[in-house]
């Protein structure tokens, strides 16, 4: 029998953040309540349904007739189980909603999420942090584990050229499930989950240990994939690993600059206070999670619309109204805003009606250079 290798102390002083509040987060959240994690973060931007209910322990009828968001039911049950542990939630999306500031702060980012895109900008802002994280993927009666680290592998590079053209495409488990259910089959997604979640749960307290890592005491699934299928009861360890150092995304953003900037400061504010800062006349700040789109053209014909909202916002806007609704994007002209300077036309709004997150860190560029600047 071996000893155990884990230290209670650094468990609980850990800052982690789980992204995906599904069937493997639910199980993954369980673990690290019941083993004493007392600082969590946890990430989604769905509500609960009653299909949930077959697959996910913290989630309840009552939750899922109230809609209520899966962050919220998950944060009051883990406290049931653990009163020590404080759990902040962000009702939103990993692409988006984030900010890098808030994730430098975190020691490990555990994904349980179900496409590519999502694993994609968990890496990226993981990458761009300085920090790892652990990947879980499941199937029927299958899945998956990985570790990514800054240095050492990169999702995105393991993606290959194929992957990257196929990352747009959604899957989600949900849609999996439901075609069992209505072929009459039992659900097997709480037996998968758990099996997973249990496996990126330990993964990620290797990575608070450092040391025994460094002596060989124990070893991780850096570049290597642990994959696991039920049906046959087999497993296999696998290598999987690939860091070209060519590959943008995985660059780390340092040095980070502290500075004064919040998401409610306006844009005038915001470049007057990095003009003074920077000792610098001209500055610019580059919206690198996703553009501004201040108005929608058709292509042909007459027709314009105003949106003044984040590019990921406007398909949704042009549902709202009659007169646009229904018309493809390949049909429509959106007039976009990469860059933030002195010539922008709305210097009024704030950085986040810009799409920018709470302690995000921005990419400025002044005359004296470029900065990684921190938002409070």
């Amino acid at each position: 029998m071996t000893n155990n290798p884990f230290i209670q102390d650094r468990i609980a002083a850990a800052r982690l953040m789980v992204v995906g509040c599904g069937a493997l987060g639910n199980e993954v959240l369980k673990n690290l309540a019941l083993l004493g994690a007392e600082h969590l973060i946890l990430v989604d931007f769905d509500r609960v349904e009653v299909g949930n209910l077959s697959r996910s322990v913290l989630f309840t009828k009552e939750d899922a007739e109230s809609g209520r968001y899966k962050v919220d039911a998950a944060r009051d049950r883990l406290k049931g189980m653990n009163p020590a542990l404080e759990v902040q939630t962000i009702r939103g999306d990993i692409a988006y909603d984030v900010g890098l500031g808030l994730a430098r702060e975190m020691d490990v980012v555990i994904g349980c999420v179900d496409n590519r895109w999502a694993r994609y900008c968990i890496n990226r802002l993981c990458m761009r942090a300085g920090i790892p994280w652990v990947d879980g993927g499941i199937g029927t009666l299958e899945g998956t584990v990985r570790v990514f680290a800054p240095g050492e592998n990169c999702y995105a590079c393991n993606l290959g050229p194929e992957g990257l053209k196929d990352m747009a495409r959604r899957q989600p488990c949900s849609g999996v499930i439901r075609r069992e259910e209505e072929a009459g089959k039992a659900p097997t997604t709480p037996m998968i989950a758990s099996v997973i979640g249990a496996v990126q749960v330990q993964e990620a307290l290797k990575l608070l240990h450092p040391e025994a890592l460094a002596d060989g005491s124990l070893t991780s699934l850096c570049g290597k994939m642990f994959y696991y299928e039920g049906e046959r009861l087999s497993t296999r360890l696998v290598d999987f690993k690939a860091y070209d150092p060519d590959c943008p995304v995985h660059d780390c953003w340092e040095p980070v600059r502290p500075s004064s900037l919040h998401a409610a400061m306006s844009v005038a504010e915001a470049l007057a206070y990095l003009r003074t800062e920077l000792r610098s006349e001209q500055v610019s700040i580059a919206l690198t999670g996703d553009c501004f789109v201040d108005e929608v053209l058709r292509r042909e014909g007459e027709g314009r619309l105003e949106v003044m909202l984040p590019g990921r916002a406007v398909a949704a806007r042009l549902e709202q109204d009659p007169a646009w609704r229904g018309i493809p994007l390949s049909a429509l002209y959106q007039n976009e805003w990469r860059v933030i300077d002195g010539t922008f036309p709305y210097p009024g709004l704030t950085l986040s009606q810009l799409g920018i997150p709470e302690r995000d860190v921005l990419y400025v560029t002044a005359d004296t250079g470029d900065y990684y600047m921190e938002m409070q």
